[in-house]
């Protein structure tokens, strides 16, 4: 039986990034640039004012103090998105707002609350050093500068960034469109009448919020019935996008025909089980260079496998080179018993308090209690010989990022 991590580089050495798209930046985020971004301009484009006050020449006012004012003539005033008419000559001051283009002439910016209006005039009393409250032009971007590189994941600074340099369009590698799956007799959709002998279809609609949590684009298929006519339709629709997840049928029960259909469609299957739980019954194959998983049916196995090889999968395909989630060490703040012989996933609650993480379970670990999954922010990875975890002992704990408590 493959490992985890065999498995994992199976999935990942079998996954191929996607091509690219020209996107409007307000529609970048999260996505992973595809080019250099260089400026076209310099920014700020000329010598601006830090600060509302008045623009001097320093040498006029270098001796200036609070007991010993200086005094300057103010010819004119300049606003941001206005450009100086005038300059300024010795012994004069030019009124200056934030942002506004500093007038020829001038050398340094004094802060209003540092002077004292009279009539067509203005008492300095602070001098400072020379230059002070002055923006330089491409103190901040250089025309031709290199302001974001290949590969970064766009945030909200990096958006404004590109808007500063006047890149209103950028190249960002593709989102997988990735085809979503249930599987089950058993299943009624959420349009469909509950009766006695089905239970609502939970397993399309969290994988598809997987998919969105992981940066790509669910297509939800609905439900293929356990019979080879409706596999055989619904598994072809799938094999229209980028990747496909079927959650249940890949088991080895009377109906169980996910595989066999594969088949029928050329797959090339790379692994049928992993030492994992839960989530034993995982396939993986590829339909050309389309990667295709079969996750199991129960609900947590379906979350847990998506989560461990789905996607990373996923992340890859849109041009991401971090792949997996941060994981810590923490203090377990109970003692239990697990099944050895598979690497585990036990679904947890991890805070970080005094320096430290400490973790603790949400309880039964059964593979059908999706409320458990609803409760963690965490899994303990527990190698495949543990078989007790002891009341403080240190554990690997696999961080869901940004669910954590800080206390």
């Amino acid at each position: 039986m493959r490992s985890v991590e065999e498995a994992l580089k199976t999935v990942l050495d079998s996954t191929k990034v996607l091509g690219t798209e020209r996107i409007a930046i307000q529609d970048a985020h999260g996505r992973v640039l595809a080019e250099d971004v260089s400026s076209g301009l310099f920014h700020p484009p000329w010598d601006n004012s830090a600060m509302d006050g008045f623009a001097v020449k320093w040498d006029d006012i270098k001796n200036a103090s609070k007991e010993n004012g200086v005094r300057l003539r103010i010819v004119g005033d300049v606003r941001a998105g206005i450009m100086p008419d005038k300059p300024v000559n010795k012994g004069e001051a030019i009124r200056i707002m934030t942002g506004a283009p500093v007038p020829d002439g001038s050398d340094t910016v004094v802060r209003v609350e540092d002077t004292k209006g009279e009539g067509d005039s203005v008492n300095i009393f602070y001098a400072g050093e020379k230059g002070e409250n002055v923006r330089h032009k491409g103190e901040n971007i250089k025309k031709g500068d290199i302001v974001l590189t290949k590969g970064s994941v766009l945030n909200a600074a990096h958006i404004g960034v590109m808007a500063m340099v006047g890149k209103p369009v950028v190249t960002a590698y593709r989102r997988p469109k990735v085809m979503v799956l249930a599987t089950g007799d058993e299943l009624a959709d959420l349009d469909e009448e509950i009766t006695e002998n089905k239970i609502p279809n939970s397993n399309g609609y969290t994988v598809a919020a997987q998919v969105i949590e992981a940066g790509g684009i669910p297509h939800l298929l609905g439900i293929a019935r356990d019979n080879k006519e409706s596999l055989r339709e619904k598994i072809g629709e799938g094999l229209h996008g980028d990747m496909l997840l079927v959650s249940g049928g890949v088991s080895v029960g009377m109906y169980d025909f996910v595989k066999d259909i594969l088949k029928e469609y050329g797959i090339d299957m790379k692994f049928w089980t992993v030492g994992l739980r839960p989530g034993h019954p995982i396939a993986f194959g590829l339909v050309g260079d389309k990667p295709i998983f079969g996750l199991p049916g129960n609900p947590v196995s379906t979350m847990v496998t998506f989560e461990v090889f789905a996607r990373p999968a996923i992340l890859k395909m849109s041009g991401h080179t971090s792949l997996s989630r941060p994981l810590v060490d923490a203090v377990c703040e109970e003692e239990f018993r697990t099944r050895p012989g598979r690497t585990n996933y036990v679904r947890a609650v991890t805070r970080y308090k005094e320096g430290k993480y400490f973790v603790k379970s949400t309880g039964d670990q059964g593979s059908g209690i999706l409320i458990s999954m609803s409760r963690a922010n965490s899994f303990m990875v527990l190698p495949p010989d543990k078989e007790k975890v002891l009341q403080g002992e240190v554990v690997k704990v696999q961080l869901f990022v940004g669910d954590i408590d800080y206390l």
